[in-house]
Order: C-alpha cells, then sequence, then structure tokens
C-alpha cells in the first residue's frame, strides 16, 4: 500500500463510518455538495482514530482492501464501513475533530475544549443530529442533559448523542416576555410556552419541540457549541464566537447564514 494517508470518517447526518483519501476539507465538499449518486445537504463528521475503534464491530481490514486510488490516479473519495448504530460503537475517545460542512461545502473544524457547566437556573434548546434528531428545550445544561438522554434506567433513552446547542436570546430567562430577536425557528408562540413551562419546574426537565428539523442546521444560531457523550464519557466542541468567524473564518460564515 503507498504512503498516502487514509481518513476515517464519522458521519452524523446521515450516520455512517467512512473511509476515505480525501482530506478532511475536500471530503467535506464531496459529502455536501454531491455527485450525480450523493444528495446535497449540510454535512457533520468526526475525524475517527482508527486505533480506537473496535476492530470486532467494523470491517476495518476494508479500508486497506477498497480505499485506493482509481486507475486514473483519482484518489478513492468513500468506503462505507457502517451505516447502522455507528455512534454507539465508537468510544468517545476515538473522536478527533469535529468539521462542520454548509450547503455549499465550505468546512469549519472544531478542536475540543474544556466543559464548564453552565450557571443556572435558565432554559436551553437542543438540535440533536445522532442517533435521533429533533430538536428539545430543556432546563438541563448540556452535559446534564447528555446524562439524562443516555440514562437507560429510563424507558426512553439513547446509548450515546450528539448535539449542538442553540441561542434563545431573551427566552432564556424570560420566556413569555423575552426578546426573540431574529431567531429563526418556527412556531416561536409554542416554544415560548413549552420553555416557560420547564422554567416553572413543575414538569420532566425536557420537552420536544420540533420531531424534526426539516430546515436544516441551526449553525447561524449555535451559542456554545456541539457535544457528544453517554454516562461515562463527554466530549465538547467550542462554537467560535461571531466575532472570530467573521475575522477568521468569513467565507464559511457567510455561507452558514444562508439557511
Amino acid at each position: 500500500m503507498s504512503n498516502t494517508r487514509l481518513y476515517l470518517y464519522l458521519s452524523l447526518i446521515p450516520q455512517g463510518l467512512i473511509a476515505s483519501m480525501l482530506e478532511p476539507e475536500e471530503f467535506g465538499h464531496y459529502y455536501a455538495v454531491g455527485t450525480r449518486v450523493h444528495s446535497r445537504g449540510e454535512a457533520i463528521f468526526f475525524e475517527v482514530d482508527p486505533a480506537g475503534v473496535p476492530a470486532d464491530e467494523f470491517p476495518l481490514e476494508l479500508i486497506g482492501e477498497r480505499c485506493v486510488a482509481h486507475p486514473d490516479g483519482n484518489p478513492k473519495k468513500s468506503v462505507y464501513l457502517a451505516i447502522y448504530r455507528v455512534l454507539s460503537r465508537i468510544p468517545v475517545s476515538a473522536l478527533r475533530k469535529l468539521y462542520l460542512v454548509t450547503r455549499d461545502g465550505l468546512t469549519l473544524e472544531l478542536a475540543r475544549s474544556q466543559y464548564e457547566p453552565e450557571p443556572g437556573p435558565r432554559a436551553h434548546l437542543y438540535q440533536e443530529f445522532c442517533p435521533i434528531d429533533p430538536m428539545v428545550a430543556s432546563c438541563l445544561e448540556p452535559r446534564d442533559f447528555c446524562r439524562a438522554i443516555t440514562d437507560p434506567s429510563k424507558p426512553v433513552h439513547v446509548p450515546r448523542i450528539a448535539f449542538s446547542q442553540l441561542a434563545l436570546g431573551g427566552l432564556a430567562e424570560d420566556p413569555l416576555n423575552g426578546e426573540a430577536d431574529d431567531l429563526p425557528y418556527p412556531n416561536m408562540q409554542h416554544l415560548r410556552e413549552i420553555l416557560s413551562r420547564l422554567l416553572e419546574g413543575n414538569s420532566k426537565p425536557s420537552k420536544l419541540f420540533l420531531k424534526r428539523v426539516d430546515e436544516g442546521v441551526y449553525y447561524r444560531t449555535i451559542r456554545g457549541g456541539f457535544y457528544v457523550g453517554d454516562q461515562q464519557d463527554f466530549a465538547f466542541y467550542r462554537f467560535p464566537s461571531v466575532g472570530e468567524l467573521e475575522a477568521h473564518h468569513f467565507p464559511w460564515w457567510r455561507s452558514a447564514q444562508t439557511l
């Protein structure tokens, strides 16, 4: 086998474990913009450390066998190794950097950051990506929310979850009267009512807001960043401030605001 580096990616939308000869930015463009056999849309994926992936869970031997250049020298763009229950079978410790891709195929790289719990009480809004994809309102801060939704003692839970936190503006502390500014979420009155009930503390700590997010990824209202975890492990990927995005990632930021 040649010295060409091979990459292993965990895609969240849709879920899949993919080997590729493409570097992250090239893979992001290919995966989001599409080809004749691939649909368009935002993409979110982790680079994965192959050494941290359980060999008995995935056919890793196919990476060397199938992820080879074409006869004309063009790189092999993707070799699918799994499309089902991928996130739950890859340890959080094996996840490297996170990549956010716009519909135009521009990629933003996020590294892991130190997580600090958020003070409360306040309301939160989460967009889940994998293995389920609703939008959920909660009075739990991100790590507590992660622990709650992956709690096996509860009748409804998932083994591991990847999600982002979205901005609520004034609704986070005063749902009924707070300023919503230019928040793009649908059915804002319903959201205000849900958040108000959560902060009253007389119901469950989290409530479903949208069963499915048809509009795509709400990049422009990300607050805090992206999170992945379960009962034992938790990783945080800080999202840059607007100032950082405008100064250092302006083409991506401009593209991300076209939702």
